[in-house]
């Protein structure tokens, strides 16, 4: 202790314990700069990540009367089979003919072939083919003869880039059955690349039953380089915020993505303000996805001493590898398996002597199921997570463990739910956007695991340097928007609410905010892209201090 002065120790001593509990109810915690970058992090990655289109291939079942009232000459029929290669597989679709206890001339037995043929195409499988044969219906079987449909060639039209691959994109091979469900998640492997776009195009291939699939592929210069500028920066560690990212598309010409962004601080004085860099990688595996993204974190601040101020730095780091699985789909439902293993690593300073009470090291995994929905123009979204904390990778115990208010073991359940309806009323055309997120949890949390609002990213209205969280919480953010004819730009109202609850809430001057919002985004000359709002709260706690929550974000494509 000799080597350090007595007040910045002292200093240490007092931010290791606030850490354990809580800072104030009225002043940010160094907690919170974390807590914000997590947040930053994950709007980065929704920006230069964007969804890939959901494909959505258009079926080409015919359109079928009932059953006639009545043929002649007709039979009854107490049996339907079908026979032919692959015949038991497809046996299910014998339920959709209907033709069991009904007397069924020419026209009916048609009828029944149609049907089946239908659920077989409901289903993807568009070049399949069910055939009637002739045969004797005087015993009252009906039988349908199965021609599955098959791939012969899978092949890129000319001219073809070296630079195509099909075989990680396309989850079939040759001589697979044909189903439109892998041509649609190949087309979205393909069209995740930012600069790329692909056709696929089914074409007899001579031979009864078999086809050749062929790739239209291509791309733009693979290389994207983008500047960003946004306000969402806390007074403490730098309001206004910018990066750079470089991304390189199909990078290893396995249809991959790769971005490396470096952020920091603007028109901070040092040696305060803050600097965050990342890194990326996926690619698809037919229903599989892999993934890869590093993150680290820097930020200074000063703290107040008795008679002085100290300087206060934050080091983090954070790295996640994912692996995904779309395990069905359908003409309007998409269901995806994930799992996520992650480690994180904090340590805190004063004036370069470390804070051992804050010195973090956490690492587990999480599950997650997602589901979307196409109720006709509408999409819904919803997703359920449990994150489970574990001793692997070095994973220190909390600091907070000695009191109870917190663990590095944490077991954490999340969901949300997000609904998106356009709307066309005349010639306006408008958009609702809802989406709800909540967690749970039994135990106590450490701050950075906790669930937070108040900022633009959670509850709009407040400007983020303070915040409300604890173990248990939900929150709602909605919003009406309106595209301004064919300019590329919308308005915005939203209108955001959201609680905590848990034992750490004992300790906050409030569990509960609200705020709304009104904005404008949009993008100019193709290249620039920005979002302006103003906020204000509508609910908040007595206390809750909040400046203006007025902001911008703006990106420039290169």
């Amino acid at each position: 202790m000799s080597s350090i002065h007595w007040p910045v120790a002292l200093v240490c001593i007092l931010a290791g314990v606030h850490s354990s509990w809580a800072w104030s109810n009225t002043h940010p915690s160094p907690d919170q700069a974390l807590i914000l970058q997590q947040e930053r992090e994950r709007a980065l990655q929704e920006q230069v990540l964007p969804a890939a289109p959901d494909v959505r291939l258009p079926r080409q079942a015919d359109v079928l009367v009932d059953y006639p009232a009545s043929e002649a000459p007709c039979f009854a029929i107490h049996e339907l089979r079908m026979v032919g290669e692959l015949a038991e597989r497809f046996r299910w679709a014998l339920a959709a003919a209907d033709a069991v206890g009904r007397c069924l001339g020419a026209q009916g037995v048609n009828l029944a072939m149609k049907r089946v043929q239908n659920a077989l195409i409901a289903q993807g499988y568009v070049t399949t083919r069910v055939l009637v044969t002739p045969q004797d219906l005087k015993p009252g079987v009906l039988t349908l003869t199965l021609i599955p449909g098959r791939i012969q060639s899978i092949r890129f039209a000319e001219p073809a880039s070296w630079r195509a691959r099909w075989s990680n994109a396309l989850p079939a091979r040759p001589g697979d059955v044909l189903n439109l469900r892998d041509i649609e998640q190949a087309l979205e492997n393909f069209k995740r690349v930012p600069t790329a776009d692909a056709d696929i195009q089914i074409e007899p291939a001579g031979a009864d039953g078999k086809s050749d699939l062929v790739i239209a592929w291509k791309e733009t210069l693979p290389i994207r380089l983008s500047l960003s500028l946004d306000d969402g920066g806390s007074e403490a560690t730098g309001r206004y915020q910018g990066s750079a990212t470089l991304s390189l598309d199909n990078l290893l010409t396995v249809n991959d993505l790769f971005y490396y962004s470096q952020g920091k601080d603007l028109f901070q004085h040092d040696p305060l303000g803050s600097k965050s860099r990342s890194l990326h990688y996926s690619l698809p595996l037919g229903y599989w996805q892999l993934g890869l993204t590093l993150n680290d974190y820097r930020y200074h601040q000063t703290i107040a001493g008795a008679n002085e101020k100290y300087l206060y730095r934050g080091d983090s780091e954070n790295s996640q590898l994912n692996l995904s699985r779309v395990v069905f789909r359908s003409q309007a439902h998409k269901t995806t398996l994930s799992l996520r293993a992650y480690q994180r690593k904090s340590r805190n300073f004063v004036e370069d002597t470390e804070i051992r009470l804050q010195h973090r090291q956490t690492a587990g995994w999480e599950l997650g199921l997602n589901q979307r929905s196409y109720l006709g123009d509408a999409t819904l979204d919803a997703g359920l997570n449990w994150r489970r904390g574990t001793a692997m990778l070095g994973a220190l115990p909390a600091p907070e463990e000695e009191t109870g208010s917190g663990g590095s073991r944490p077991s954490v359940v999340a969901a949300d739910l997000s609904y998106n309806q356009p709307l066309k009323i005349g010639a306006q055309k408008l958009r609702i956007n809802s989406q709800w997120r909540g967690q749970w949890s039994k135990g106590a949390l450490v701050p950075q695991d906790r669930f937070v609002i108040g900022g633009r990213y959670t509850v709009r209205g407040f400007d983020g340097d303070l915040s409300l969280s604890s173990e248990r919480g939900w929150l709602w953010r909605n919003e009406l928007s309106w595209a301004m004819g064919p300019s590329g730009q919308e308005l915005y109202l939203g209108l955001d609410l959201g609680r905590v609850s848990g034992a750490a809430s004992a300790l906050l001057i409030g569990r509960q905010l609200a705020g709304g919002a009104v904005g404008m985004r949009g993008s100019l000359f193709k290249r620039l892209s920005y979002d302006m709002f103003t906020a204000w709260p509508i609910q908040k706690p007595a206390g809750f201090q909040t400046g203006a929550a007025s902001g911008f974000s703006l990106n420039i494509q290169l």
